[in-house]
């Protein structure tokens, strides 16, 4: 048994009767802005990660603490 265009045709008008042309656009809106983000952090994440970093330092700095 496969999904039809009738079947999704059907699905389709049913969400836009319950929730309205502006809510799913709205909603959508959000979710862009949601992905955007998302690709901006990892972007930023990335770059972060590529920066060398000193290791020795890092060794130094706990040994003096204890």
């Amino acid at each position: 048994m496969s999904i039809g265009i009738w079947q999704i045709a059907i699905v389709v008008i049913l969400v836009v009767l319950l929730f309205g042309r502006g809510k799913i656009s709205s909603l959508m809106g959000d979710v862009a802005k949601g992905i955007k983000s998302f690709k901006k952090g990892m972007a930023s994440d990335v770059a972060d990660d590529t920066e060398p970093k000193n290791i020795s330092d890092e060794n130094k700095d706990s040994e003096n603490k204890d």
